[in-house]
C-alpha cells in the first residue's frame, strides 16, 4: 500500500520574470516555502518509508546549496544574467525557461527530485512552491498509476 508525506522547506531567493510586462520583471524577492510530498510502498523496521530527517537532510541540502539566498533567471534572460554576474560575491541559478511558482514547482518535480531520490525507496508525486503567504502552485505527477514513470507533471496556480 503506497504511503505518503510531506516535508516543508523554507528558503529566501531573488528572481525576476523575463518579459512580464509589469512589476514582476523587476528584480525582487520572496521568503518561498516548498512542499515535498513522497510516496513509498514499504516502510522500514522503524514504519517509515523514509526518516523526516533524511528528507530534509537531501532536499534542503539542495535547495541551500542552489537556490537559498540565490538569484532564480531563465537562461534566457541576457539581460538579468549580465547583470547578476556584475556583482560580486553573487549567487544565481539559471532555469529552462522563467522562475515563476509553476515552473519552480514543476522543475523541483522532474527535474531535482528524481536525481535526490534515486538510491532512495521514494518517489515525489507533488511539490507546491508558495511565493507568498495567499498563492501558490502546485505540480503534480499527472495521473498515472505508476507516478515514477510518468515523467510528467499539471502544474496548477492557487
Amino acid at each position: 500500500m503506497p504511503l505518503t508525506l510531506m516535508r516543508r522547506l523554507r528558503f529566501c531567493a531573488g528572481h525576476r520574470l523575463c518579459g512580464h510586462g509589469g512589476k514582476c520583471e523587476f528584480f525582487h524577492g520572496h521568503n518561498y516555502v516548498a512542499d515535498f510530498f513522497v510516496t513509498g510502498d514499504e516502510v522500514d523496521e522503524v514504519g517509515r518509508i523514509v526518516d523526516f530527517a533524511e528528507l530534509k537532510r537531501v532536499l534542503k541540502g539542495w535547495i541551500d546549496e542552489h537556490w537559498d539566498h540565490a538569484f532564480l533567471l531563465s537562461n534566457r534572460d541576457e539581460n538579468g544574467i549580465q547583470a547578476i554576474k556584475s556583482v560580486v560575491p553573487t549567487k544565481y541559478y539559471l532555469l529552462p525557461y522563467n522562475p515563476t511558482a509553476e515552473n519552480m514547482a514543476t522543475y523541483l518535480l522532474e527535474q531535482v527530485c528524481p536525481i535526490l531520490f534515486d538510491d532512495m525507496n521514494i518517489r515525489a508525486t507533488k511539490v507546491i512552491v508558495w511565493e507568498t503567504e495567499e498563492a501558490y502552485s502546485e505540480a503534480t505527477v499527472s495521473g498515472v498509476s505508476d507516478p515514477c514513470s510518468a515523467g510528467l507533471a499539471e502544474t496548477r496556480m492557487h
